[in-house]
């Protein structure tokens, strides 16, 4: 609605998991790293976890564009809600196996078979199951027997868990101790601080095609980092409501007040929360003094290839 009036090519803040548009944090980096490392070295099980709008599922986008198609066969669960016998059809039909049998033994086989296929192509096969925190403690046990495929020296079947940090208790539980057994790799996400709200705003604004500044006041970058409790896709939410208030007002800018009426119209402010908000916090002092801001500068398209350092927890 507002692209045209700003000088955008597209949404800046839109709420779809684009990987283009995903801001990389070093711990962004280090769990792409950590997936990639995984899945290429064929690790077997993975588990990503972070708070609802960390950017998990737009990592994982991102981590199935970066492995060329030919090389790996993907199947996503997206709606973990499923009994044993669904979840297994489900893997089985984003595998692209047609005539799926009704027995379970029977699926189990052709699994195999489509594995051991794939194997002998050199293609790496991956289940990734997102929302799994979700998950049913027998779909766990199920996804923890599908580990057991493999041969002297792969696993056939990689899987990726990510789910929010419920998903890292249930797995600590002592009844799923076989499955936390087999877990070769895991990384988090965490919200973004105060510095990098600045620094994802600027990114998103530049990478939707913008030649000038987002048209926020320190104020409104200010509140729109506190009330966001620095989720991405919290900050998407208040920034196109924002934008899109002042597009139909006619302001050049958004100022703190025009964000905090945003934020509590979207629910994520008491009206007796107003001022606490509005106060600039430790991390912000520290690492955003004054009115100082990132420079803009062209997107760095090759970013993701800067060296940098991954530190992961791998199953010996």
């Amino acid at each position: 609605m507002y692209e045209s009036h700003f000088g955008l090519e597209r949404k800046p803040f839109a709420m779809t998991p684009d990987p283009s548009f995903l801001f990389l944090t070093p711990r962004h980096r280090e769990a792409l790293a950590a997936l990639l490392y995984g899945v290429l070295e064929e690790k077997g099980f993975i588990v990503i976890t972070g708070d609802a709008g960390t950017g998990k599922t737009t990592l994982l986008s991102r981590m199935l564009r970066r492995i060329p198609s030919n090389k790996v066969a993907f199947s996503l669960v997206v709606n973990p809600i499923l009994s044993t016998d669904e979840f297994l059809e489900s893997a089985l039909i984003d595998f692209g196996i047609e005539d799926i049998p009704t027995s379970k033994v029977r699926r189990l086989l052709k699994l195999q078979e489509f594995l051991m296929a794939a194997r002998r192509a050199g293609t790496i096969c991956v289940l990734v199951v997102d929302e799994a925190h979700q998950l049913s403690g027998a779909v766990l046990e199920e996804i923890r027997l599908l580990t057991n495929f493999e041969n002297a020296d792969r696993k056939l079947l990689q899987i990726i868990l990510a789910g929010q940090p419920e998903l890292r208790d249930m797995l600590n539980a002592g009844e799923l101790r076989q499955v936390k057994q087999r877990i070769a790799v895991r990384c988090e996400l965490r919200p973004l601080s105060d510095a990098e709200v600045v620094q994802y705003i600027y990114f998103r604004w530049a990478r939707a095609g913008a030649d000038n500044e987002p048209p926020f006041d320190d104020g409104a970058i200010r509140t729109i980092a506190r009330a966001s409790k620095g989720l991405p896709r919290v900050i998407n939410a208040l920034c196109d409501n924002a934008l899109s208030l002042i597009y139909a007002t006619g302001e050049p800018c958004v100022t703190a007040s025009q964000a905090m009426q945003v934020a509590h119209d979207l629910d994520l402010i008491e009206s007796d929360s107003r001022a606490a908000v509005l106060q600039p916090s430790a991390s912000q002092a520290n690492e955003v003094p004054g009115n100082e801001r990132p420079p803009l500068e062209p997107v760095n398209r090759s970013r993701e290839s800067e060296g940098f350092r991954v530190r992961l927890r791998i199953r010996r």
